[in-house]
């Protein structure tokens, strides 16, 4: 009890600083991403870890959204987004990326932006995701991940991560997310490597991977 206690408070403060402090999310290049894998989406589509709901204003307005966020403090901010931008009803549940409470192969669409990095389970998570998704499918996503091998930017990643991790509700900086992408049985991956102006979680991928 003690352990969840203190998880439901990273949680709460995580939520409030989250809710006020998005500059990561309004960075021109991330959004150029956004725009280019998240507009021409439709169907049911389904978001793991949407936060604060920044992919809202990106996504087309007739899409059927499902949303999977593990942190309740989140959920507010959500449906306030949600109505702000005169969205269609949001379906939104709690629940992790590792255990979706979605059937097999019914969604058209997955979105992960920032979130793999805070994922108990990287692989199993990857797993859900290409076990929920329509043959044909697609999973989009942008991830800061860990920097390169040996660099000073990925040693500074390492040295920080216990901290980083406490303070950003279990976020790792130095994940090589892209290799477990890559190994999870996608027919086609399209990966793009690229670079954000800010210290520790300046290097991302984006891309997608077709079912």
């Amino acid at each position: 009890m003690e352990h969840q206690g203190r998880r439901g408070l990273r949680q709460r403060l995580f939520a409030w600083c989250y809710g006020r402090d998005s500059r990561i999310d309004e960075n021109d290049i991330l959004n150029d991403y956004k725009r280019r894998l998240l507009s021409n989406l439709s169907g049911h589509v389904l978001e793991i870890g949407p936060g604060t709901g920044a992919n809202f204003t990106f996504l087309p307005h007739d899409v059927h959204w499902i949303g999977i966020e593990p942190n309740l403090f989140m959920h507010d901010h959500l449906r306030t987004e949600a109505q702000r931008l005169a969205l269609p009803e949001i379906d939104l549940r709690a629940g992790t990326a590792e255990q979706v409470d979605v059937p097999d192969s019914s969604v058209d669409a997955v979105i992960s932006t920032h979130v793999l990095c805070s994922v108990d389970d990287q692989t199993q998570a990857l797993r859900e995701i290409h076990r929920v998704l329509k043959p044909g499918g697609r999973f989009v996503f942008i991830e800061h991940v860990a920097a390169p091998r040996g660099s000073s930017g990925r040693r500074a990643q390492s040295i920080l991560r216990p901290v980083w991790s406490f303070f950003g509700d279990g976020c790792h900086p130095d994940r090589e997310t892209w290799a477990i992408i890559e190994n999870t049985g996608f027919a086609q991956v399209e990966i793009e490597h690229f670079h954000l102006p800010y210290p520790i979680v300046g290097p991302h991928i984006a891309g997608y991977a077709v079912k």
